[in-house]
């Protein structure tokens, strides 16, 4: 496996260049870019983004006596590269600095399941890849900088919340390799509606010298001519004998026999995107069979903990629709009572309550207890025909707590702003 970790570092008059800026006289290389001053370290570049609430600029005193090496900014300073638009410049710099690495890159994006995929080729094919769920621009450039040229690929996630980000991301990343997991509901406040998810996300796959979607995936986004994935026999790379288990996935591939240390269809359908992009790039099949038979996975994606006796789910690391109804379909073939916690799932406009009232009725089908936290929480209770309503998570915890005993199996899962993961932390109180 390669490492991403190297030691080069950022002259501010190559900064200048390559993004149409002029750098300030007392401008000092940098080893890092940082875009939030909390976390900056000495020798870092500042980047001044534009914010929802305020702007980078604001900081540029407190970055500067924090000792960055320069901040990258519309305004003047003896310590600035000074540009035009620094969210453009970023992207014109992340950009620079993936030229720079020889080696192919693959993009994965989706509605559902893009990180797990990520990590799945990233780890099956031995590639370093971007961390967690780290998707955005800053995040890319950053990794960029710090890739080793000696890899023979990287992989990226590429994740959007409004029309145009994914225009961006292609062009910082230039991608040869496209990944589209999934079509679904997600971010519907800022994108409109599932077509406008659709069309971003399949942008992707339109840049990419090479595109491969899952077979649904493809045709929910309109695809034509493109490779797809998929446990069915239409599938250009088709994954066979799935089988569900309470604590893995199984399948056949090319008369290899996949097992996967994961619950869940989104955990099969991972590793069957990186059997595929493995076969598509010429790569030993058996080799990544075995690498993804220790795949490990970012916490809050299916993550299994002992608690109080308990099993705990901890599937809280995001949410939507899509996700919701995979990890109840998992959550389903795992024995012993099952006590489902269901927090909000944000940014979904319009739609968001009919989409919490399908959960709801969903989990009403799978789970012992129900435990429904946020604004919609009482609706939710009703059109599941039972379970507690809340809208503080502190109580919610407190009679969780009271309320799991040995044997239990406890389901957690809502978007990542609800930090719904609290609950563990009550839970592993004396």
């Amino acid at each position: 496996m390669y490492v991403t970790q190297t030691t080069q570092t950022l002259d501010p008059r190559w900064v200048a260049q390559v993004t149409d800026g002029r750098a300030g006289p007392e401008a000092a290389p940098a080893r890092d870019l940082s875009w939030d001053t909390r976390r900056l370290s000495p020798g870092d570049a500042f980047v001044a983004l534009p914010g929802e609430r305020t702007h980078g600029n604001r900081f540029l005193g407190e970055a500067f006596a924090r000792g960055a090496a320069f901040a990258l900014t519309d305004q003047d300073h003896p310590r600035a590269v000074r540009v035009a638009d620094p969210y453009r410049a970023l992207v014109g710099l992340g950009r620079a600095l993936r030229l720079r690495f020889p080696g192919a890159v693959i993009g994965v994006t989706g509605s559902v399941g893009k990180t797990s995929t990520k990590e799945a080729i990233a780890q099956g094919l031995g590639l370093p890849a971007t961390e967690g769920n780290l998707n955005t621009p800053p995040a890319l450039a950053r990794f960029f900088l710090h890739l080793d040229a000696g890899a023979p690929a990287a992989v990226v996630e590429l994740g959007i919340d409004r029309p145009g980000e994914m225009d961006d991301l292609i062009e910082l990343a230039a991608p040869q390799v496209g990944v589209l997991t999934a079509v679904a509901p997600a971010h519907l406040e800022a994108l409109g509606s599932l077509e406008a998810v659709a069309r971003e996300k399949a942008k992707l796959i339109a840049a990419s010298e090479l595109g491969l979607a899952e077979h649904g995936a493809a045709r929910a986004a309109g695809l034509g001519e493109v490779l797809t994935y998929g446990f069915t026999p239409e599938a250009r790379f088709p994954g066979e004998d799935l089988r569900l288990e309470a604590d893995a996935v199984r399948f056949r591939y090319r008369g290899l026999e996949v097992v996967v240390p994961h619950p869940g269809r989104p955990a099969a359908l991972a590793a069957l995107a990186a059997m595929a992009v493995a076969e598509a790039l010429g790569r030993d099949l058996a080799e990544v069979r075995d690498r993804l038979a220790g795949l490990k996975l970012p916490a809050g994606r299916m993550e299994r903990l002992r608690l109080r006796g308990a099993l705990v789910i901890n599937d809280a690391y995001n949410a939507n629709p899509a996700s919701v109804a995979a990890g109840l379909e998992a959550l389903a073939r795992i024995p012993g009572r099952r006590l489902v916690v269901l927090g909000e799932m944000l940014e979904l406009g319009d739609e968001s309550l009919r989409h919490h009232l399908q959960a709801a009725r969903q989990a009403a089908e799978v789970a012992d207890e129900l435990f429904f936290l946020g604004r919609f929480a009482e609706e939710m209770a009703r059109a599941a025909g039972r379970g507690r309503a809340y809208r503080e998570l502190d109580r919610l915890a407190r009679d969780l707590k009271a309320e799991l005993g040995e044997g239990d199996v406890l389901y957690l899962k809502a978007s990542r702003a609800v930090a719904l993961e609290r609950i563990l932390e009550e839970l592993g109180e004396g």
